[in-house]
């Protein structure tokens, strides 16, 4: 029996630069959801939570945007490895 890497060719570039593209434009937005909820955390209840839109003054944001651009591009990559790229329909 042939292992699971036997049969997974690898992906085409273009799909992995659409998914790199893609991690990259939804960990933004995910960072945007998250410095908004936690915004209103802080208005809310008068708290002290270092996190807003400032990137170039707040270390705790800019660790935030990474930390989501990177678990996104991730997620993406490994659905591009592990889904097969769809075939067009032959004509028949």
């Amino acid at each position: 029996m042939g292992s699971m890497t036997d049969t997974v060719a690898s992906p085409a570039p273009l799909r992995i630069i659409s998914a790199v593209l893609l991690g990259c434009i939804v960990g933004v937005i995910l960072f945007l959801v998250a410095a908004l909820g936690i915004g209103v955390v802080n208005d809310r209840l008068h708290m002290n939570i270092p996190v807003n839109l400032l990137v170039a003054e707040n270390i705790f944001s800019v660790v935030l945007l990474v930390v989501l651009v990177i678990v996104c591009i991730a997620i993406f990559l490994r659905k591009v490895w592990t889904t097969p790229p769809s075939e067009p329909a032959g004509e028949e």
